[in-house]
């Protein structure tokens, strides 16, 4: 009996993992489990550590956790390092190795619906691990521009350090039109109930020559980036097909058994989400 975990904060019990990994690993043959755990900030290391304790094979971290969660582990892939964010980790003879699956996965969903990424021009809100990966990726792929979105300064200032593109002050969008290929929202935030603030913002933001709208979240009823794709006839593209294929290498990294992704959008389709877009 294998068990994997994924560890977040009160929201980890409305991801689509548990039930997905679960319904893989069955057709798999693997006799395994895979449960969440609403983790405290200040026991975000005691939860790391017990992964040792009980013998667990792996875990996936979610917000808010996937950039503190990394001095607790031992090891680090390359990937991890760069972007500074895990949100795979895989537990092997008492030590943690931490990974990052989501910025392949995101090139990976991207690749399967079409979307060109080199000489295009993208705005990204966010600056949490997520923003991280998928700004870094955008950069790696040769994107023409990456504007990094956000309220905090400091923290903007770094990812365009780190990784490349330019950064603004989420209240400079309110000024003057906006000239993107794709909009990418990687915060955590869909709807009005979650930032009132962010959802105004969003609903009168002047786009011109925009493509697409991809809202790395999924499942949400009141969506404000897909009201924005809709006013403006732009097409929308939810998260579910970066979870499936994030998941893909995450699960090759715990079990050494390369699926196809899709038995990961089968296992979504059968949970009542179809393949998104």
């Amino acid at each position: 009996m294998r068990v994997f975990c994924i560890f977040g904060d009160s929201r980890v019990f409305r991801s689509k993992s548990p039930a997905m990994f679960s319904a893989v690993m069955k057709r798999a043959g693997i006799k395994g489990a895979y449960v969440p755990f609403m983790v405290a900030p200040d026991h975000i290391e005691q939860a790391l550590q017990s992964l040792r304790v009980l013998n667990m094979a792996g875990a996936t971290v979610t917000v808010p956790y996937k950039e503190v969660s990394i001095p607790y582990l031992d090891e680090l892939s390359e990937g991890a390092r760069i972007i500074g964010a895990v949100n795979t980790i895989v537990c092997s003879g008492g030590i943690l190795k931490g990974y990052n699956t989501n910025a392949i996965g995101f090139m990976d969903a991207m690749n399967r619906a079409g979307v060109e990424i080199a000489g295009r021009s993208f705005l990204v809100f966010g600056v949490g691990g997520m923003a991280k990966a998928v700004v870094f990726i955008l950069n790696w792929l040769r994107a023409k521009t990456v504007t990094v979105a956000g309220r905090n300064k400091d923290k903007v200032q770094d990812m365009v350090r780190r990784f490349g593109g330019k950064g603004r002050l989420l209240d400079e969008l309110k000024q003057g039109s906006i000239e993107t290929d794709l909009v990418i929202n990687a915060t955590s935030v869909s709807g009005s109930d979650e930032s009132l603030e962010l959802s105004e913002l969003v609903e009168n933001l002047d786009l011109r020559g925009c493509k697409l709208v991809l809202d790395l979240n999924y499942g949400r009823k009141r969506n404000f980036w897909k009201d924005l794709a809709d006013t403006k006839s732009i097409p929308f593209m939810d998260g579910l097909s970066v979870l499936a294929y994030q998941a893909m290498r995450s699960f090759a990294l715990w079990t050494k058994i390369d699926l196809p992704p899709e038995e990961f959008i089968r296992a979504l389709s059968e949970n009542g989400h179809a393949e998104p877009t």
